[in-house]
């Protein structure tokens, strides 16, 4: 009998490979496998001898909003809060500016082949997350000592308010620039390491390199002094951040770029050089960069076109050696890379050179 029943079984199941199933009960005792009209196979939803209780509130983590909800931690929205007074040059609008007379020649011989590139997103690249990190701390949070390596004679003594989680840009690895960004929110000061290295869990840290910034003031270094940037500059004001693009439609600064090759020179708001190649077509540090006016924004996803219109409006400042075109950001898993990799599009023959005053070369000291 029960072979006679599974020769039956056998020719319905051959049936509904031939016409389809239209019905969802055909079931194999013993297997646990449902064959249900779509033709996807799935477990048997399992019964509860628990009466449910179908007044009970559910409670729904909107994840949306997780970031707005938060004072304090890693990534969290700072609400529209700009660093710095309006008339900072991160700040400043550069849509009008002039053209420096050296912009194509210069341009030119950085290569007319490259594009821009988001150096930023969600999830993760070779194990590290993309993009710059960062926390936000309350006033009270417990200072540590910070211990340079490589330029303390350059950098801010501290102490800095590390909690033992603040994020680091490309852990877990040793590799890279490693910078640690931490911001009270409480009194808008700015704290950044460069190569930093938390020492007996976080004790105290190791970096090559620190500033601290008063974000409520215009805050230069002194000349020829560097930062956690190679140029002297503060980095999350040049960060691009999910909450301008995603939230506010608005960026209301520059953003940050590297080249990989730069000149033994700088231009205000730099402070520092990064290389001893005197070549005069070679970008220096702190050079400004936008977006032709003329160029087509209508055809990118609508969270690109608010980058592209920072690019035409504050431009992007040179802040370090790196990989040329790459613009900075923090990571969110809310960016959608897709959308960012239409960055590339962006040539270099769509850019252009702002006009630089106060060229600072070794023969200017």
């Amino acid at each position: 009998m029960h072979y006679l029943h599974t020769i039956i079984f056998s020719v319905l199941l051959l049936i509904c490979s031939l016409i389809g199933c239209e019905q969802s009960e055909i079931v194999q005792e013993g297997d646990a496998v449902w064959y249900e009209p779509e033709g996807q196979i799935t477990q048997p939803e399992e019964t509860s001898s628990v009466p449910m209780n179908t007044e009970s509130e559910v409670f729904v983590l909107n994840t949306e909003s997780i970031h707005e909800d938060k004072k304090y931690g890693i990534g969290v929205s700072l609400n529209g809060f700009r660093p710095f007074p309006d008339d900072d040059p991160w700040n400043q609008k550069i849509d009008q500016a002039e053209v420096d007379p050296k912009s194509d020649q210069m341009l030119a011989y950085i290569g007319l082949h490259g594009q821009l590139h988001p150096d930023f997103g969600s999830g993760t690249w070779e194990g590290a997350k993309i993009g710059i990190p960062y926390i936000v701390v309350p006033g009270e949070q417990p200072r540590v000592s910070v211990k340079y390596e490589a330029y303390g004679e350059e950098s801010d003594a501290g102490p800095f308010p590390l909690p033992f989680e603040t994020p680091v840009e490309g852990e877990p690895f040793d590799r890279g620039d490693r910078h640690a960004i931490v911001i009270d929110r409480d009194n808008w000061v700015l704290y950044e390491l460069y190569r930093a290295f938390p020492q007996n869990g976080g004790a105290s840290w190791q970096a090559d390199s620190g500033a601290i910034f008063d974000l409520k003031k215009n805050t230069k270094r002194p000349r020829g002094w560097t930062s956690a940037d190679a140029a002297g500059l503060p980095i999350f004001p040049g960060l691009v951040r999910y909450e301008e693009v995603g939230e506010l439609k608005e960026i209301r600064h520059a953003i940050r770029f590297t080249l990989d090759n730069t000149r033994q020179a700088f231009v205000p708001p730099a402070s520092h050089w990064a290389s001893s190649n005197d070549h005069p077509l070679l970008p220096p540090l702190g050079m400004r960069v936008r977006l032709k006016q003329d160029f087509d924004l209508s055809k990118f996803p609508a969270d690109v076109q608010v980058i592209l219109q920072c690019l035409k409006t504050y431009g992007m400042i040179l802040a370090d050696n790196g990989s040329d075109w790459f613009i900075s950001g923090s990571p969110d898993e809310r960016w959608n890379n897709d959308e960012l990799r239409t960055l590339r599009q962006v040539k270099v023959k769509d850019l252009e050179i702002i006009k630089m005053d106060g060229l600072m070369t070794p023969y200017s000291f």
